[in-house]
């Protein structure tokens, strides 16, 4: 049942009336006159060298306004990205194609469909070499992906603690004498975290236009980051900031793959400054594959040396990352984020290793969870099956090691300080909400029915609400694109004269609900009622400097900003009340009416004579107060902030065809303070959906050559509503003390605790068999053969 309460009230979402009737705009939608529209040729062959480019039949095409190969815009240099350490991408191939689907030449014509076919009458000669798919033979550097390189290998993250290499050598030694005692046991697995491709419901899309007579651009992207594509920009055409105006619209979906700048929207803006005509390209589904980031893609062994009891010694990671063929924007900075989560919500040694290295495929990137899911997929299977090895109930196990609650931060074993914890007390409620007893008398039940009936727990720690600005000196900045510029959060917050409210934030949604909770956080403060207060975001010409949205930080960073910039206006209008009223503005309590003195309801003032005040200031007489009533926060937090949770799935998996069919899924999420838990379900409710995707059917596979085997949607599944089960959420609530309203962060929990949970349960219906371990995805063949397999 929906309230209006201002925090902790589940507000209707203000965005949806507009998007469920169709009239919300998105960048496709957004047509200027003269439009015209892009369409890509790209490489057949996942590495090539380019012999010839033959565009002739192209330019004589019907409705063919350009051509561009790489020597055109060669001047503007490769694609810049955050994070790069030894490739980047080119514009257009140069002299050799390092994965399918890159981009060889860029047809500008009157039509999409006049420049698809053009594009296909481009002409390439190449000759095709080997390609390096496997991550153990990229890591081995027995062929190198990139000739001018000296090795495959971009960068091996190490923990154990991160940075303190005597420490990782005590760590690894800790970890060795554990092993070396009578009284241990040691269970490793090798696992693969299999290569996933974002399916965002809206592809992406680019609109640039040149505006000649002011000499700037003007575009639209389905970004997640408009300020970081305004810099890549301004920073590639040699302009200022304020000649290049980004807009996002309404953003179909992100989860990662649009927190990148493209190469296609560095292309569209050089064909329109040429053409001096607006220029568009949208992505079809069928070349997403070779066009925008993937995610996910470890192979890597997890082992962990513990005793007869349960008490684990020591866990070690040892994994290898696939970067694809060139570095974007975070690549390599991927893994580095899983490693800040490496040892979880436990206190035991971590000696911790991801290498990243290059293969001949499309580019991977952020995710959600982005290198979260894959550090705590491994981490709780390989603690899953200790668990079973030595008969002790994993809720135990897990018990037993983890770091005691903390209202203070606390240095995790990897080396980072965790905000606040209380982990025991979050398992303990999944145990009592799902009736975990009773689950496991029911699954025996079935059992002695013949049925393979399973029970899966899994927990997690994750590290959002990335911060503070020092982070820059990692790396983490848009100084790469022009912009030196720290993850901060940012948001201005104006009463205006007719006491509607504006807010313009520096973070922008795509579909995460910031028109609603950033309302609720600015009515909480004024008193005025949500529907007076308008959010606008994505918007570089309009709102502060902003970041972006990814990493689930935008509540606690942006939000936060929002919060203390409603109260310096709440603040500043109590005092004009106070004024006006000849009272001690302690005294003033602020609603949705205006103002009044606490104890005598009688002495009261509007809002409208508050703002009438403000923007009147000769009404203020001689008091110090300034006019307007307004206030832009700029929010660095001393550090990130550190969710956590616990999930439980029950399967049943068919005897004859290995279908997995999931009975219950049972989540218990920290978050820390809710503002609206209509919208933390709705972000569990999608965050679990990719788990499952995950855990049970999706999976990027090239063959030996490079060729993607899984480039559709018949070839690549989905979870459907009938696949997902009925969610049972819950919470336990530990504030963070980061920030002014004790939130964390929700929008990529569900995804970091799901794979691991299913697979642990799918692991435990099939134990009786002697199933140890079943790689994801968890398809009806793959499972069928492990169960063939343990029958011999």
């Amino acid at each position: 049942m929906a309230t209006t309460s201002a925090l902790g009230g589940s507000v209707r979402r203000r965005e949806d009336p507009a998007l469920i009737q169709g009239l919300g705009q998105y960048v496709d939608d957004i047509a200027p006159v003269g439009t015209t529209h892009v369409a890509f040729a790209r490489s057949p062959y996942a590495h090539a060298v380019i012999n010839s480019i033959d565009t002739s039949a192209a330019v004589a095409a019907d409705g063919v306004v350009a051509v561009y190969i790489h020597d055109d815009v060669a001047h503007l240099g490769d694609l810049l990205a955050q994070v790069v350490v030894a490739k980047g991408r080119p514009l257009l191939a140069h002299g050799k194609v390092n994965h399918v689907g890159e981009a060889v030449a860029m047809v500008v014509a009157e039509s999409a469909v006049e420049a698809k076919d053009a594009a296909d009458l481009i002409d390439v000669d190449y000759e095709q070499m080997k390609a390096v798919i496997d991550l153990k033979e990229s890591a081995s550097d027995a062929s190198l992906v990139h000739d001018d390189l000296e090795s495959n290998v971009i960068v091996a993250w190490e923990a154990g603690p991160f940075g303190d290499e005597e420490g990782i050598a005590a760590t690894k030694q800790t970890i060795a004498d554990a092993k070396a005692r009578d009284d241990t046991i040691t269970v490793s697995i090798e696992a693969v975290n299999q290569r996933l491709i974002p399916v965002a419901i809206e592809p992406r899309s680019v609109l640039a236009e040149w505006k000649e007579g002011y000499q700037r651009f003007r575009v639209h992207s389905s970004s997640q980051i408009p300020h970081a594509l305004m810099g890549a920009i301004k920073t590639t055409f040699g302009l200022d900031s304020n000649q290049v105006h980004v807009t996002a619209p309404e953003v179909g979906g992100g989860f990662g793959v649009k927190l990148n700048v493209y190469s296609d929207e560095i292309l569209a803006c050089f064909a329109a400054q040429q053409l001096r005509r607006p220029v568009k390209w949208t992505e079809t589904r069928r070349e997403a594959p070779g066009s925008s980031t993937h995610g996910r893609g470890w192979v890597g062994t997890a082992t962990v040396t513990g005793t007869k009891d349960g008490e684990i010694l020591g866990y070690e990671l040892d994994a290898i990352a696939d970067m694809g063929a060139y570095e974007q924007n975070l690549s390599a900075a991927i893994p580095f984020l899983g490693l800040f989560i490496g040892s979880g919500q436990y206190k035991f040694p971590t000696h911790w290793k991801a290498t990243c290295v290059f293969t001949h495929t499309m580019t991977t990137d952020a995710y959600r969870g982005a290198g979260r899911p894959e550090a705590a997929y491994y981490l709780e299977r390989v603690i899953d099956a200790f668990a079973r090895e030595i008969g002790v109930d994993p809720v135990d196990v897990r018990k037993k090691n983890f770091i005691d609650k903390f209202d203070e931060a606390v240095v995790s074993p990897i080396g980072f300080a965790i905000d606040t914890g209380d982990y025991a007390t979050n398992l303990d409620k999944l145990v009592e909400v799902s009736n975990y007893e009773g689950l496991k008398a029911e699954r025996d039940a079935a059992r002695a029915e013949g049925r393979h009936v399973g029970i899966g727990v899994a927990t997690y720690c994750e590290v959002c609400g990335f911060a503070p600005t020092a982070l820059s000196e990692l790396g983490f900045s848009w100084s790469t694109y022009g912009l030196p510029a720290g993850f901060y959060g940012t948001s201005l917050v104006r009463v205006n004269p007719d006491t509607s409210v504006t807010v313009i934030t520096g973070t922008g949604p795509s579909g995460q609900g910031h028109e609603t909770t950033w309302a609720q956080l600015v009515s909480d403060r004024l008193g005025l009622p949500v529907e007076n207060i308008r959010v606008i975001h994505g918007d570089t010409e309009e709102s502060p400097m902003g970041i972006g949205t990814f990493g689930s930080r935008s509540l606690a960073v942006d939000g936060t900003a929002t919060f203390d910039a409603a109260e310096r206006v709440a603040v500043k209008a109590k005092d004009i009340a106070a004024h006006l009223l000849e009272a001690s503005a302690e005294d003033i309590e602020l609603s949705a009416e205006g103002a009044s003195v606490v104890g005598s309801p009688d002495s009261s003032i509007e809002w409208s004579e508050i703002a009438a005040a403000a923007y009147l200031p000769h009404r203020l007489g001689e008091s110090e107060i300034e006019g307007g009533l307004e206030s832009h926060v700029i929010y660095d937090p001393p550090n990130a902030t550190w969710p956590f949770g616990a999930h439980l799935a029950m399967v049943e998996v068919d005897a004859d065809t290995g279908d997995v069919k999931i009975l219950r899924y049972i989540t218990v999420d920290d978050c820390g303070n809710q503002i609206n838990p209509m919208i933390v379900a709705g972000q569990v409710h999608g965050g679990v959906a990719q788990g499952i995707g995950q855990a049970l059917f999706e999976e990027a596979v090239y063959d030996e050559d490079g060729n993607m085997l899984t480039g559709s949607l018949l070839d690549y599944p989905i979870p459907t509503a009938g696949d997902v089960p009925f969610y049972e959420l819950d919470s336990t609530v530990t504030p963070t003390n980061i920030n002014s309203i004790g939130a964390k962060g929700i929008g990529e929990a569900g995804t970091i605790g799901t794979a691991q949970t299913i697979v642990n349960a799918v692991v435990d219906a099939l134990s009786p068999m002697g199933v140890k371990h079943i790689d994801m995805p968890l398809r009806p063949k793959r499972v069928w053969a492990a169960m063939q397999e343990a029958r011999g």
